[in-house]
């Protein structure tokens, strides 16, 4: 897998699949693989295993493991599959060297949640983990805490694929472009769907999205209307899907994996709830707007699908 095959599937969509538990609370790998081959099936260009949407910090190392493995075989060649990793440096280069063996074809790390890590030491830490792996590196990006010297320094790295930049912080972005114009990373709209138009227009390309978990179609086409240049069109069809997104955003996002796993709960594909410390499940208000909105989008929300996902 060469450095710009990478390259080329993240300007597509970044598709972050759910992890789906039994009721037993353990990993469902029989409804995950099925997960991952749907999207992979609708023609989602890179799937992200074990991502934020995916509950990667409720994760034992055992279970990412298990995560990118499933990933792996039921992607089947379909899409790029990215194998998230973070934590400790040791264990990141670990778990990203043994997710390149079973196959995937690139790493993404999470940035540190550190309390007392120092901006240039993120950055470092990015920058080592691009060392250490066999496969390209994304390098994921949630906060303004890295500065514009720093940004530049892990795009210009030659094994960094691209940069997943998870800041609404339009000006740093702006300032990045035109920082890194003469390195080969792209910058990577990590904000979804409803940030992507912004990101376009100055220079980013490709966004990230959980909602290809309940409908990759929606997000096949936003996609297909910033890449043709129709603006008009990508914000009509952001409209269609901004009271779901808006919901994932309660409780400073606490809620972000939480509605997107009852959608498909409500959509018939029981993923089970979200682990603390996440928001578990949504009260019955929410849970009937939710229904509300996937009705809206044609999809099947029996009466009987509703009140089984409040009991």
């Amino acid at each position: 897998m060469t450095i710009e095959r990478v390259r080329q599937a993240l300007r597509g969509i970044s598709g972050v699949h759910v992890t789906p538990y039994g009721a037993d609370g353990a990993i469902d790998v029989s409804l995950m693989a099925d997960i991952v081959a749907r999207i992979a099936a609708a023609g989602v260009h890179n799937i992200v295993s074990a991502g934020n949407t995916g509950e990667f910090y409720t994760l034992t190392p055992a279970e990412i493991r298990l995560v990118h493995e499933t990933t792996v075989r039921a992607a089947k060649g379909k899409a790029l599959v990215t194998a998230a990793v973070g934590r400790s440096l040791a264990e990141a280069i670990d778990s990203g060297r043994d997710a390149a063996s079973l196959g995937a074809d690139a790493v993404m790390a999470h940035q540190p949640l550190d309390p007392f890590a120092a901006p240039q030491a993120q950055a470092d830490y990015f920058l080592a983990i691009a060392d250490g792996v066999p496969v390209p590196l994304v390098a994921y990006v949630r906060s303004n805490d890295i500065g514009l010297k720093d940004l530049v320094r892990i795009a210009a790295h030659p094994n960094v694929a691209g940069i997943k930049f998870a800041s609404p912080n339009l000006m740093l972005l702006s300032e990045c472009l035109r920082a890194s114009a003469g390195h080969a990373a792209i910058w990577v709209c990590g904000l979804a769907e409803g940030w992507a138009a912004p990101f376009y227009a100055l220079g980013a390309r490709g966004f990230t999205s959980g909602l290809v978990n309940v409908a990759p179609e929606r997000s096949l086409a936003i996609h297909a209307a910033l890449e043709s240049g129709d603006y008009d069109r990508a914000r009509r069809l952001v409209a269609e899907i901004a009271g779901f997104e808006t919901m994932r955003t309660k409780f400073n996002n606490g809620a972000n994996v939480t509605v997107v796993k009852e959608a498909m709960t409500l959509a018939g594909v029981p993923v089970g709830p979200v682990r603390l410390p996440g928001l578990v499940a949504l009260d019955a208000e929410d849970r009937r707007k939710l229904a509300e909105i996937l009705r809206g989008w044609g999809l099947d929300v029996p009466a009987a699908a509703l009140a089984q996902a409040a009991e």
